[in-house]
């Protein structure tokens, strides 16, 4: 028997996270993904997959401090970036980047200080060719500020308010790790094959660059955006499901009930209702979630992370061209702890294929 896409097929017994879509189910070691995303930093959750503990406070400074040294860009590595092509999208300038530093230095099996190495860069490298490109000039990072406070910082040239680093951190805590997606699933591979941390990761992100994997939320930034010109959110919602037109941001294909991470999302953003766009998105979904019960009783359909992460996006006035490589900085978390695991019990993963070719006379 096919299993086209493999779906259904389990190719790997990981710790790492479950992702029980029957039930509404995101958990990180043993912990619930929403419980983190509430309550610990980005960088403690990132220990945290890689590891399997909470760092105790040294162990945190460390981390923390090795992270926030490993953001600076080379002279060299500068200067790849600007003689990149300027029509090269971002992800395809990441991938460049990080591929370049897959030099001798990393090898099999990765260490922790690779993935450290890899994780810190990949916001600066998005912020550097961001400004570039917009004929802005360098932010240098900052080593004072939080992961996610300081890409803002260098995207932006100053300090991102609060509630702003809040929503953005408990995202990429959220989608730090989904299980065996198609990009992590890539990671794997290449690291059963023994080969190194960098070249996992840069495969994972060629997987997170096609359209059916870290698409960015387009759809849901337009809905946003047609109801903000309106005024009338049920107006507008109404009009959509009477048209027999999808209400994007809604229903998920993993999740048959609550997507855990929206759920995370609303909540953690439920107390910036002094923000405008944060305070439009929950009455938005709101609103959907009654009239998608009343026009499509037999389904259970609600905001999935999509949705929030449009949401979270507009508000934090970040391109819609960022959000990709932006799930990518966050995403690359889940790659290395994935990385890291193969490479404790590695058997190379080399599924079966059925030929249906002609055969020879």
């Amino acid at each position: 028997m096919i299993h086209a896409g493999l779906e259904g097929i389990v190719a790997a017994d990981s710790k790492i996270s479950l992702v029980d879509g029957k039930n509404g189910f995101l958990v990180y070691r043993g912990e619930w993904a929403k419980k983190i995303a509430k309550e610990r930093s980005f960088e403690e959750a990132a220990y945290f997959l890689w590891n399997g503990t909470y760092p105790k406070a040294e162990e945190l400074e460390r981390f923390t401090t090795s992270l926030s040294e490993a953001r600076t860009l080379t002279k060299a590595q500068k200067e790849i970036i600007d003689r990149l092509p300027a029509n090269m999208d971002m992800m395809a300038v990441i991938r460049t980047l990080l591929s370049a530093k897959g030099s001798e230095e990393f090898s099999f099996p990765a260490k922790h200080d690779e993935g450290i190495c890899l994780l810190g860069i990949v916001p600066t490298i998005i912020a550097y060719r961001y400004r570039s490109q917009n004929d802005l000039p360098f932010i240098e990072p900052d080593t004072s500020l939080s992961h996610v406070g300081n890409y803002l910082y260098m995207l932006n040239g100053e300090r991102a308010e609060n509630h702003h680093v809040q929503a953005l951190t408990a995202y990429f805590i959220l989608t730090m790790e989904h299980g065996l997606n198609a990009s992590t699933f890539t990671a794997r591979v290449i690291a059963s094959t023994e080969s190194d941390l960098a070249s996992a990761v840069t495969g994972a992100i060629g997987a997170m660059k096609g359209p059916l994997h870290g698409g960015a939320p387009t759809g849901v930034i337009d809905l946003l955006q047609e109801i903000k010109q309106d005024g009338d959110v049920e107006k507008v919602l109404r009009r959509k499901l009477d048209n027999k037109e999808k209400l994007m941001g809604f229903g998920h294909r993993v999740y048959k009930t609550k997507d855990p991470r929206a759920v995370a999302l609303s909540e953690i953003t439920s107390t910036f209702y002094d923000d405008e766009e944060f305070a439009m998105a929950h009455e938005v979904e709101q609103t959907a979630v009654r009239l998608l019960q009343e026009y499509k009783p037999d389904r259970n359909l609600y905001a999935n992370v999509e949705y929030y992460a449009a949401a979270i996006l507009r508000a934090i006035d970040l391109p819609t061209e960022l959000f990709t490589p932006t799930f990518t900085a966050a995403r690359c978390a889940g790659w290395i702890a994935h990385v890291y695991e193969q490479n404790e019990n590695n058997r190379i993963i080399r599924p079966s294929s059925v030929y249906s070719g002609s055969m020879p006379e």
